[in-house]
């Protein structure tokens, strides 16, 4: 059985304690809202046990009754392919406070790169397994089968969750024409390519139950892709975003029923004014499923500081209703990160989710930000100190857990 699936059933496991020990909750509380969709906790069963004797996961809940929580983008190029880049790029992830890591490698030996990072990494890993299905063919010559193959490989090697871009649908191309940046999601544009190659339906949407089943016998986790989502300002909030939207939201219906932990991928570029109403769109449409957003970022004209720009986009976004944050580096729309640019990226980010879990109310959230002004204000002079009011000053009281009732669906 699935993590959902024993939530389901009433069973809290060892994942759920967990995740209810580090975010300060009950543990009927976290099974409660994995039971609803509301939280997922992507772990899948061969990492959980130490992928081929090597670091074993430790787990993560995704959903708003936890903490912010926040992702790491790394990857192998074709020019650039070097595994152990790759796991210095892991490890700076990690250190610097990345929840979650995605192997996004296109280039080099994909597969092997892909067991080095599990073996190494106690957090979650994601992959696109649509970037490995094209390095021995080209788009136009995937098949159900050679879907289905890869993603079993990936789901047989420990991947915790994998990015499936299901909700992209024929249909929908018409409306991508006429944007400013067009498709720029490499998963849409290469299933986009393919529908219109062949004049027929996504496949992966065709071949969405088998994918679900492959994903529940290893317990991996959906995070469903957006594959028209906004490369610029202007096409922000558009026909074709939420068309797909529309899509992923029954999606998100099937693979609960299949018993397969889901998220819903967000946007990437949004206007400041209209990321309030992207994030309760997508939870209304999407039925609470977690909201993994990129950022957004929410100016075009900064390259090179887009760990800035987006980070500002990403504080509203947590606020307002995402789970979970996939950072921005200031080498994003520029070129691979380098390791700098992966610690660059995390700390903007995890500053950006400690300030929406701060202004959220979370328990806990506050409490090194009371205990740092506690200690900025003993290192004052005598002088200065008298000037405090005694109701001015500030105590910091031990967060207390919470109880699965006083959880709502907020």
């Amino acid at each position: 059985m699935t993590q959902l699936q024993q939530a389901k059933a009433g069973v809290v496991t060892p994942q759920m304690a967990a995740v209810a020990d580090a975010e300060r909750l009950e543990t009927e509380a976290v099974r409660r809202q994995v039971a609803s969709g509301r939280m997922v906790i992507p772990a899948n069963r061969v990492h959980v046990a130490g992928c081929g004797g090597g670091a074993k996961l430790q787990p993560r809940g995704i959903g708003r009754a936890a903490t912010t929580k926040i992702n790491a983008n790394i990857g192998a190029s074709p020019d650039s392919s070097c595994r152990d880049l790759e796991l210095t790029k892991l490890q700076w992830a990690v250190r610097y406070g990345a929840d979650a890591v995605m192997d996004l490698s296109t280039g080099g030996d994909l597969d092997a790169t892909r067991e080095y990072l599990l073996a190494n990494a106690t957090v979650p890993i994601g992959t696109v397994p649509i970037y490995s299905m094209i390095v021995e063919r080209p788009v136009e010559e995937l098949t159900v089968e050679v879907i289905l193959a890869a993603i079993e490989k990936q789901a047989r090697q420990g991947v915790d969750f994998m990015t499936i871009h299901a909700g992209i649908l024929r249909e929908h191309l018409p409306a991508a024409h006429g944007r400013k940046m067009g498709i720029v999601s490499r998963g849409g544009s290469l299933l986009a390519k393919w529908m219109a190659t062949h004049g027929r339906q996504n496949p992966l949407y065709e071949a969405f139950d088998e994918i679900s089943a492959i994903l529940a016998e290893y317990d991996v986790t959906y995070s469903l892709g957006d594959g028209l989502r906004p490369g610029c300002l202007a096409d922000a909030s558009d026909e074709a975003q939420f068309a797909e939207l529309d899509v992923l939201g029954e999606l998100t219906h099937r693979a609960r029923a299949a018993g397969v932990q889901v998220m819903v991928e967000g946007p990437g570029h949004v206007p400041f004014d209209q990321i309030e109403m992207n994030m309760k769109r997508q939870r209304e449409t999407c039925h609470g499923a977690p909201f993994y957003v990129l950022g957004p970022i929410v100016t075009d004209c900064f390259p090179g500081y887009d760990h800035i720009t987006s980070a500002i986009g990403a504080t509203a976004a947590a606020y307002h209703g995402a789970s979970f944050l996939c950072y921005v580096t200031p080498a994003e729309h520029l070129s691979l990160p380098k390791p700098e640019d992966v610690r660059a990226g995390c700390v903007a980010y995890k500053i950006a989710a400690h300030a929406a879990d701060v202004a959220r109310g979370l328990p806990g959230a506050r409490e090194r930000d009371d205990a740092i002004s506690d200690a900025r204000a003993n290192r004052k002079s005598p002088a200065r100190i008298a000037w405090r009011l005694p109701h001015f000053a500030l105590t910091v009281s031990t967060p207390r857990r919470v109880s699965a009732s006083s959880i709502t669906s907020s």
